[in-house]
């Protein structure tokens, strides 16, 4: 899967924009980024490629960060190749990611578009009788309404056959639905699918060159590709989670929690999970290159990431399982997700607010009103919307003053 992170427009209407792509081999390789429509500009800088995460003798995921300088910000296709798909029940050999870059500046944030935001790792499986949906993250920066969808042939955006997996339904809200099946429908799928932005009211496209186009709520706006691994399973003894299949406790966050974190600073998502039949082995997940994972006792662990600079002012998602056996046979949890946004705050002790509230009541009664005011003026000054401010008491205690 790819996504991608747009620059500034620079005085001559050149433009740089940073793709993110993550693939999965049997081993720890490399694909060939390939243009197929449009100016897709000059690979410019390899910021990193490097593993994210591995499952010995089993599958590597890796991520590539690349900076692609552009003459304008005229729409353009690239594609990811460079392998074939494991052997599985629709026959599909080879496999080809396409995104569709949109970088022309949008009329209602004055900014070039950013691609929508998700992440999934080499395989998801499940046992052949439960029921099981699989909430995929589909975030997108600018607020666009979030679609997916199975890729289709006519639009290159996968191989032939382009064929969706026969066990698995998939909703525009991005929900993939496993239906109990039986043993003749075990084995391997491939998930081949697009995931697109819409605007929530007709928004102008502008050019460098001054053209513009209108997208209604009908148009998207940008794709990025979404292909993964699905496995049937064997049947398992039971189908409740916390049996067989690990289930998340608290403090696991919830399906598409948001987390922000300053730059430099290190983020912890602390994740638990317990299965009373079966053997917890780890946590798998699938998000920036360098998130460090840990355990700390059966069903415990904690996923760290530190952004740097890079990623300030860019959303990354996050998304874990936690994967448990029982002889020969693998039970993974269901699939959580978070994004994490990034932002480059000044520290408190170095920030000067200038308040001027004029009041004739005690501070204690007008106390929701200040805290308002103080809050707005930090979110002004760059602090995040959903900050909390508290007004503290100083002095002696029967008296209420202004910290």
């Amino acid at each position: 899967m790819m996504t991608y992170y747009p620059a500034e427009i620079n005085s001559d209407g050149s433009i740089s924009v940073i793709l993110r792509v993550k693939f999965n081999f049997h081993s720890c390789q490399d694909g060939t980024l390939t243009c197929t429509f449009g100016n897709c500009g000059v690979e410019s800088t390899v910021l990193v490629n490097t593993k994210i995460e591995e499952v010995s003798g089993s599958w590597c995921q890796s991520e590539k960060i690349t900076t692609q300088l552009l003459p304008n910000n005229s729409p353009f296709w690239i594609a990811f190749t460079g392998g074939d798909w494991l052997g599985n029940r629709q026959n599909i050999r080879s496999w080809r990611a396409v995104t569709g870059v949109e970088l022309r500046t949008r009329s209602d944030t004055n900014k070039p578009n950013s691609s929508p935001q998700t992440t999934i790792f080499s395989t998801l499986r499940v046992p052949s009788n439960c029921q099981r949906n699989i909430s995929l993250l589909a975030f997108d920066p600018d607020g666009d309404e979030v679609k997916c969808r199975y890729a289709n042939i006519s639009l290159s955006e996968c191989e032939t056959p382009c064929t969706p997996p026969s066990v698995l339904s998939l909703s525009p809200t991005c929900i993939l639905s496993f239906r109990a099946a039986s043993s003749s429908d075990e084995g391997w799928y491939a998930v081949q699918m697009v995931m697109e932005d819409f605007p929530r009211q007709p928004v102008t496209l502008t050019q460098t060159n001054g053209s513009q186009e209108v997208k209604t709520t009908n148009d998207p706006i940008s794709k990025i590709p979404v292909q993964f691994a699905f496995q049937v399973d064997p049947a398992a003894l039971s189908c409740t989670d916390g049996v067989y299949l690990p289930r998340f406790v608290s403090p696991t966050p919830e399906h598409g929690a948001r987390f922000y974190s300053p730059v430099n600073q290190t983020l912890e998502i602390k994740i638990r999970a317990e299965a009373a039949q079966s053997n917890i082995d780890g946590v798998l997940f699938s998000g920036p290159y360098n998130v460090v994972k840990n355990s700390s006792g059966s069903g415990n662990f904690t996923l760290k990431w530190t952004p740097s600079l890079r990623e300030n002012g860019q959303s990354h998602p996050i998304c874990f399982i936690v994967q448990a056996s029982v002889s020969s046979s693998t039970y993974q949890s269901e699939l959580r997700c978070v994004i994490v946004t990034v932002e480059k705050v000044l520290p408190a002790h170095l920030m000067v607010v200038k308040l001027k509230i004029s009041t004739t009541l005690s501070l204690k009664d007008k106390r929701d009103e200040i805290e308002k005011a103080i809050k707005g003026n930090l979110v002004a000054g760059g602090l995040p919307a959903d900050i909390k401010v508290h007004l503290r008491s100083f002095g002696p205690a029967n008296k209420t003053s202004a910290p």
